[in-house]
Parts: structure tokens; C-alpha cells; sequence
């Protein structure tokens, strides 16, 4: 799909520094289409990102959406987990300012809806999204964070953040080996490679948090997707936060998926990141989360 649809690079200037993206789709001035920043994880670009997920995210532009494949400082987001180490954070590079300057650039002459931004991010970039969703909750509709859990508090740098309310959706695998679906503090190996460290919570502890922060005060219900691919051992649970007039939180939990994003068609995810699952497809799950 990512062939058969115009890909642009892109550029805006932040803190006096050129940051850079491709985007995938077209649209006329004063077309208001839906905007979703992809922010990648550590040591990808944009690009690499794309490849990486057999473009999964392009199904979003072939929909009618701007897709923004943004690209991080030397492979890495400055993220708010407290103990990353990489040279973004070093740097303390403005990568919450990068991603205003996208959507304003678009935004300016209506290109992209800056009512309907989406931000989707894995691993380090699922980060940098919980990072968004605390920080920029207003240039936001909706956040999608792939293999990545809250920092636990004395972890995070953006607690003290007012609370705001945002649509949220999260997708784990359970055989994750980078970043583990029970949260903890990764081992040493893990640590020195990333640069990165402390402790992060649960993706099931992760899902409640934001629907506490969201004004969900039930319980949540979980259902067992049925298989699609029966050649695929992964399995796929639905856990969803909902209450009225408030936004939800939905988590899909992979059952034997790995550090990957889920999507029908292949991708070049490397086995030692673990299995990608095919029983769903990320955007299709975007689509129907945020009625795209």
C-alpha cells in the first residue's frame, strides 16, 4: 500500500533547529482532513518506522487522513520517563514543540483539522506520547501508545500535569521482551543498550490509570476476540474503560506478541522483538477508536 500512495518530506523549524517528517496523503487547502503523528521508537526514523510496520499506518491516509511519520533527534524522543538517558533527553530536545509545529504547518491553511491530530507512538515513541497526552492534551484528540506503560510516578516528569481527558488507546503483547507487559524495571543488557531506565507500571495498570484520569471510577469489561488468522498463535483480548460523557480507554492485550506492532500484512519487525500478531490490524483498531 505505502507504494501506491504520495509520500512528501516535510520540515519545520523548532528552537532555531530543522526537524523533519514524510508525509503520506494529499490534501487541498481546506480539505480539514485528520491529522495522526506517528512517533517512532528508539534508534528508527520515521521512515525506518514505516518499513518496520509494513506501512500499517499508510491504511489511515488511503481513509482520507494525513499521515505524519515524524522523525526523532539522532533515533530517540525526549520522553518523560526520568531515567532516559539517549541524547534527545540530554539534549532536552522540544520534541512537544515539534509536534505543534507539524500540526500548525498543516493546520495553517486547513489542510489537516487541528481538531482531529491523533498521535500514535511505539515503544520510546508510545512514550513520547504519554509525554503529549499529559503536556498537550490540547492539540490532541486522541493518543494511541503501542508497546510502551507509564513511567510509575517517581519515574515521570510530567505528574505534575493538570488532568485532562483524552480518548486513549493501548496495545501490548504479553511475550513483549523490551518492554514488559507486567511493567518493572528493565534488566541491566536492556538498560545500557536503550539508555533508559526505572520503573514503569502494568499495561493493565497503565489502562486503569488513564481511566481514572478520564473520571472512569467502573470496571472495566474484557472479551476474547475471536481468532482470524488461525495459522497465528497469538490470541486477543479487549479491555475497555467506558463510562457516559466521558472519553474511553480501551487496551488489547496480544496474547504471545512481542515488541511489534499488529497488523495483517507482514512487516520487517526482527524475530528477537517477539511475535507480530495478525489477528488485528493497528489501523483498523485507530480507525474504529477514534471514528476516523
Amino acid at each position: 500500500m505505502s507504494r501506491t500512495l504520495d509520500a512528501t518530506r516535510g520540515s519545520v523549524t523548532v528552537a532555531g533547529a530543522t526537524r523533519t517528517f514524510t508525509l503520506v496523503g494529499t490534501a487541498a487547502p481546506g480539505d480539514a482532513r485528520p491529522l495522526i503523528l506517528v512517533f517512532h521508537g528508539s534508534g528508527q526514523t520515521g521512515d525506518r518506522h514505516r518499513a518496520f510496520t509494513g506501512g500499517v499506518y499508510d491504511a489511515l491516509a488511503a481513509r482520507g487522513a494525513l499521515v505524519a511519520y515524524l522523525d526523532g533527534f539522532r533515533g530517540n524522543w525526549n520522553d518523560a520517563r526520568r531515567e532516559s538517558r539517549f541524547p534527545a533527553r540530554r539534549a532536552d530536545i522540544d520534541d512537544v514543540g515539534f509536534a505543534r509545529a507539524v500540526v500548525a504547518a498543516l493546520a495553517s491553511d486547513r489542510r489537516a483539522d487541528p481538531g482531529r491530530v491523533h498521535a500514535v507512538g511505539y515503544s520510546n515513541g508510545g512514550q513520547m506520547v504519554i509525554r503529549l497526552a499529559h503536556e498537550a492534551p490540547d492539540l490532541l484528540a486522541g493518543a494511541a501508545v503501542i508497546a510502551a506503560t507509564m513511567p510509575a510516578p517517581e519515574n515521570f516528569l510530567a505528574g505534575q500535569a493538570p488532568r485532562a481527558s483524552l480518548p486513549v488507546l493501548l496495545v501490548h503483547g504479553t511475550r513483549d521482551p523490551i518492554v514488559s507487559y507486567r511493567g518493572g524495571t528493565m534488566n541491566w543488557a536492556l538498560r545500557t543498550l536503550f539508555r533508559v531506565g526505572g520503573p514503569t507500571w502494568s499495561a493493565t495498570r497503565t489502562a486503569r490509570y488513564f481511566a481514572e484520569r478520564n473520571g472512569i471510577t467502573t470496571g472495566p469489561t474484557t472479551t476474547r476476540l475471536p481468532k482470524k488468522v488461525p495459522a497465528d498463535p497469538t490470541e486477543v483480548e479487549r479491555t475497555a474503560y467506558e463510562a457516559a460523557g466521558v472519553p474511553p480507554v480501551v487496551l488489547y492485550t496480544v496474547h504471545g506478541g512481542g515488541h511489534t506492532v499488529p497488523a495483517a500484512a507482514s512487516s520487517s519487525a526482527p524475530a528477537l522483538v517477539g511475535r507480530t500478531s495478525h489477528q488485528i490490524d493497528t489501523a483498523d483498531l485507530i480507525t474504529a477508536f477514534f471514528g476516523l
